[in-house]
């Protein structure tokens, strides 16, 4: 199994970005699959989690990024919107089955 993201890059305040995450490989049940971002130094930061039960969002992140499953294609995509300077990160794809999956990450970089 691997964990594809795509996506990631560079953007001014204000912008859009789409990432998207793909299970390769992968034809088990999904419990849920998650978007994370760390930062040098820092502890990984969960942005999104997305189950049968819903969404959750980062305090940080809620009314700008929207995260959504495609349950039939294994992927997960997030949608950011008026990203800012503090959004800089690498962004990391998980999912959660019987075993769990860490894509390699993308980054994304804002700044003007």
């Amino acid at each position: 199994v691997e964990l594809v993201e795509s996506g990631g890059g560079s953007v001014q305040p204000g912008g859009s970005l789409k990432l998207s995450c793909a299970a390769f490989g992968f034809t088990a049940s999904i419990y849920y699959m998650s978007w994370y971002r760390q930062t040098l130094g820092k502890e990984p930061e969960l942005v999104a989690r997305v189950s049968t039960d819903g969404t959750d969002y980062a305090d940080s992140v809620k009314g700008r990024f929207t995260a959504a499953i495609d349950w039939a294609k294994y992927t997960i995509d997030l949608q950011m919107d008026n990203l800012q300077s503090e959004d800089t990160a690498m962004y990391y794809c998980y999912l959660e089955s019987i075993q769990s999956y860490w894509g390699q990450g993308t980054q994304v970089t804002v700044s003007s």
